[in-house]
């Protein structure tokens, strides 16, 4: 006999006002901007310019509770127009922007490249390929990590492809495309693991050049006697010189074991737009709100006629009902926009300026070893808001300082205790790990344990496994992998 029973869950689902906040905050200036462009585009009753009266949603709000609660749970179906048509030249809203000059001659834009993933796509679009191949091949490329490498199973990505895409491909028409997308820049890109990775490099050189063609020959049929630097070894099965075993083992630890962390050449560059700007005044540190972030935005009050219309004409007209509820679901749109953006703004400049507390005396002299430990959590208490607020914020905007633009990913680090008690930068730690190698003999490379006992030497209580850990941060190789001939 089956049993019947009750069970109760507790879920927390977002409003749609709570997801439009979300990916507002998220996205760094640049792309606001064109963000709001296509948000005036499609929504004619919210357009740019400024009133002179204000109503609750362009008013100084200094209650603080967190953005992503704050929003209704959705709209009110009743159509009575009254509460609209009293405020139809009320909603405008200025942004809390820097006002403190021409923002063209303030702020200090500098170039980056754009994503590796834009540079293979438009390297893609290049390529002589049907419709479904082009399908494939974006599928592929959103499946390489940062790294540059594809490490997702060929049958895995065929399944995606049936399920998401409803394009029914086998694995060799997948592995095909990716064949082709091995062949753009950066060399080495899309490879499964590091001995295509390295091959794929060194396809690219000259084969009639014997040390390449040596190098190809270590990589393809000695790689894991490569890998334990068994030199010799490999030298013997090979009967080659000295010095061309050397020159050849030179040739491929020049190579990249990870290209997407250097995708350059001809990709598009864009532009770094601070999103705060922070000026040292006699001492007293002022931050502004880049005041790009958004154009003074206002509810258009040609609206008002429509309403007005409606409120002395037969309202049993359907038609008319029709047209009036588009207009109130418009209304209702671009207020909980500008809603978005004002919550948006000063979410940004309170989780700001909660850092600048934080790391005042870094931002006085611009001095690193001034950094103080600081992860995501001291911020969230500091603001009362929730750690993935502070998330959103740290991982997309960065600070204009009188020292250069920096991240905000830049100050959260976290903390390694000394001899004295006192905390320190986890960057600081890493600095003087990344000297120590950096002044290592490269015949006799320093190993993590040695590594270990000589940080605490210098009074910094950490294990081996944390200079392992950083190590591999800083992007450095094992001792036997650092070791030169």
């Amino acid at each position: 006999m089956q049993k019947l029973g009750l069970t109760q869950s507790l879920q927390q689902k977002l409003s749609p006002q709570q997801i439009q906040f979300i990916k507002l905050l998220q996205i760094p200036t640049a792309e606001l901007e064109a963000r709001i462009e296509e948000e005036l585009e499609n929504n004619p009753i919210l357009e740019e310019g400024r009133e002179e009266a204000f109503d609750d949603y362009g008013s100084e709000d200094e209650s603080y509770d967190d953005p992503e609660d704050s929003f209704d749970d959705g709209m009110n179906d009743d159509l009575n127009v009254d509460d609209y048509l009293r405020n139809e030249d009320e909603a405008s809203y200025k942004t809390q922007g820097d006002n403190g000059g021409d923002d063209e001659e303030r702020t200090l834009p500098i170039a980056t490249i754009s994503t590796l993933t834009d540079s293979l796509l438009a390297q893609l679009d290049f390529e002589k390929l049907t419709e479904k191949e082009k399908i494939i091949g974006r599928q592929i490329i959103g499946s390489i990590d940062e790294d540059g490498y594809i490490r997702r199973d060929l049958e895995a990505i065929v399944n995606d492809l049936a399920f998401s895409q409803n394009i029914e491909t086998e694995y060799e028409e997948v592995e095909k495309i990716l064949h082709i997308i091995q062949t753009f820049d950066p060399p080495g890109i899309g490879a499964r693991e590091l001995q295509e990775c390295l091959l794929l490099q060194l396809d690219r050189k000259e084969h009639d050049n014997k040390i390449v063609t040596l190098a190809i020959r270590i990589v393809d049929d000695f790689f894991d006697e490569f890998t334990k630097k068994h030199y010799e070894k490999i030298q013997k099965r090979l009967d080659v010189s000295d010095e061309d075993i050397k020159d050849a083992i030179r040739l491929i630890t020049r190579l990249n074991p990870k290209p997407g962390g250097s995708a350059s050449g001809d990709v598009r560059t864009q532009y770094l737009i601070p999103d705060f700007l922070l000026t040292n005044n006699s001492g007293r540190l002022e931050l502004t709100l880049n005041s790009r972030n958004a154009p003074e935005l206002r509810i258009s009050r040609s609206y008002a006629d429509m309403l007005d219309t409606y409120d002395k004409s037969d309202k049993k007209d359907k038609s008319i009902r029709e047209t009036v509820s588009f207009v109130k679901q418009k209304l209702d749109a671009a207020k909980w926009f500008i809603d978005a953006i004002k919550q948006r703004q000063q979410t940004l400049l309170r989780t700001m300026n909660a850092i600048v507390q934080f790391q005042y005396d870094f931002f006085l002299e611009g001095d690193e070893s001034e950094l103080r430990p600081m992860i995501l959590k001291d911020i969230a208490q500091a603001i009362d808001m929730d750690i993935s607020t502070v998330s959103r914020v740290a991982n997309s905007k960065a600070v204009q300082t009188e020292f250069g633009i920096f991240p905000l990913k830049y100050f959260f680090s976290e903390g390694i205790a000394t001899e004295t008690g006192e905390d320190v930068s986890s960057r600081e730690v890493k600095s003087i790990l990344k000297e120590f190698i950096d002044n290592e003999d490269k015949r006799n490379p320093l190993s993590d344990d040695k590594l270990e006992k000589m940080l605490n030497d210098k009074g910094y209580n950490i294990a081996r496994r944390t200079v392992a850990k950083y190590r591999e941060q800083l992007n450095l190789p094992v001792a036997r992998l650092r070791k030169e001939l």
